[in-house]
């Protein structure tokens, strides 16, 4: 009998495939955590194909900072749309109305850690079980940390110290009263493996990933788009540059870098040449060494 050889992209999409089924096996209400970012956009799409030829069964769940790319926005609204997906938003400025959380001030304020609250604020309320992600392992060194099945306690907390096996891919859902797990199908995947599925698939995403004219200042070692949330320094220049955005997050934090890449092909054969991670250029993540363990510690993505 012949052997049959799988490609390594349908090898990344067969195992994601079988994690978003066992996450519907073994939850009672799953949702996706949309950022509408590119991972998030690829493990939709891995779910479409999951589920065929019924539609997504797990509602898309944004948490809204407020400080979104508008792109970002209109996006996400049209995905879940075309999709006829459930999308529920989760939004952080009415945890601030609400006296829930108190917003940073100063240049460097973020509204990223603010989404904590209001994640696990919906959460309860939905009483989601699991709430599937998009991180994968190569991105920063906590996320490698992470189960694909990661178990938080009631607190909404992650122990990593306090995680489950997962021997020959066999996931541990067990949950106590309270507790939850998040999933992340696209773990063993890297960024230049993401552009790839997306080449294949020919997946749309937003044009912020293309590299543009955009005003920007220089700031945290990378480009930040100028934006009425930002507090500008003395000796501090808005500028024209031809820019692209590797991660997407508030447009406070994201860096952008320059780049001449204005198609998908450009993009893969700049990714596979740089030795830095795409999340080298969130100001969030340069607040300290553990800036984003410590987040995810309290409940963060």
């Amino acid at each position: 009998m012949g052997k049959y050889y799988l490609n390594y992209l349908d090898e990344l999409e067969a195992e994601s495939i079988y994690i978003l089924r066992e996450v519907w096996a073994q939850f009672r209400n799953p949702v996706i955590l949309f950022s509408g970012g590119k991972d998030s956009i690829v493990v939709t799409r891995l779910a479409q194909k999951a589920f065929y030829p019924l539609k997504v069964p797990f509602p898309l769940l944004h948490v809204d900072t407020g400080h979104n790319f508008p792109a970002t926005i209109a996006f996400r609204d049209n995905l879940s749309k075309g999709l006829n997906t459930q999308l529920i938003v989760a939004s952080v400025q009415e945890s601030i109305d609400q006296g829930r959380v108190l917003e940073e001030k100063g240049k460097n304020a973020t509204r990223n850690s603010l989404q904590i609250t209001t994640l696990l604020d919906v959460i309860e309320e939905k009483r989601i079980d699991c709430a599937i992600g998009g991180g994968r392992r190569d991105e920063e060194k906590s996320r490698a940390k992470e189960r694909i099945f990661s178990h938080r306690d009631i607190f909404g907390q992650w122990d990593p110290k306090n995680q489950r096996p997962e021997l020959w891919h066999l996931y541990n859902g067990g949950y106590q009263e309270g507790e939850h797990f998040r999933s992340f199908p696209i773990s063993n995947w890297t960024e230049l493996d993401i552009w790839n599925y997306i080449k294949r698939e020919k997946i749309e995403i937003p044009s912020l990933y293309f590299a543009h004219k955009r005003e920007v200042l220089w700031r945290n070692d990378s480009w930040i788009p100028f934006s009425s949330f930002l507090e500008i320094d003395k000796g501090e220049e808005v500028v024209s540059k031809k820019v692209r955005f590797r991660t997407l997050g508030d447009i406070t934090i994201t860096g952008g870098i320059e780049s001449e890449c204005d198609d998908i092909n450009k993009i893969i054969q700049e990714v596979a040449a740089m030795r830095n991670t795409e999340r080298g250029n969130r100001s969030d993540d340069k607040r300290s060494e553990t800036a984003m363990e410590d987040r995810k510690k309290q409940g963060y993505f």
